[in-house]
Formats: C-alpha cells, structure tokens, sequence
C-alpha cells in the first residue's frame, strides 16, 4: 500500500527537472538540498566553462540517473529516501 503525502507530490517535479534540467542541479533546489544544488550549479557552469564543457556534461549525466532514480521508486520509498532521511546524492 503506498501513501499518498504531499511530499511525494515531489517526486515527478523533482524526477521531470532532474532528467531536463539536471545539470542545473534544480532539482536538489526542489527538494530543499541547497548546497547540494549549488555545487552542481557551480560544477556546471564555472567547470563547463574551464573543460570546454566536460563538467557540465557529467553534472548532466548525474541529473539524468537521479531523474530516473526518482520515478522509479514508490512514493513511500522516495519520502523515507530523500524526504525523511535526506539523501543528497544518488
């Protein structure tokens, strides 16, 4: 049985941003993991710009197995996850 809380509610939002904007780190943001979000931000954007790229690309990479890390846990799982216990990376 899983249960319907409005953190769960956080998972497609956190899931979508992540696969799209992954890079960005927006998804963490949405998810209240401020610093986590801006080391990928900052990752991105100052070393995209130092490795032609590079680093923005693996931050990508990062945001595309979260996203699909997300959608593919139950609510329950995803809340105890990354809601209860904050679980900032993978």
């Amino acid at each position: 049985m899983t249960t319907n809380t409005p953190d769960a509610n956080k998972k497609v939002l956190a899931g979508v941003l992540a696969i799209v904007l992954g890079a960005f780190g927006v998804h963490k943001f949405v998810l209240g993991y401020t610093t986590e979000g801006l080391i990928m931000l900052l990752v991105s954007l100052v070393g995209g710009v130092i490795t032609c790229g590079l680093a923005s690309a693996a931050m990508g990479i990062v945001g595309l197995i979260e996203g699909i890390i997300y959608l593919t846990k139950s609510d329950e799982e995803f809340v105890n996850t990354y809601i209860v216990n904050k679980k900032g990376w993978l």
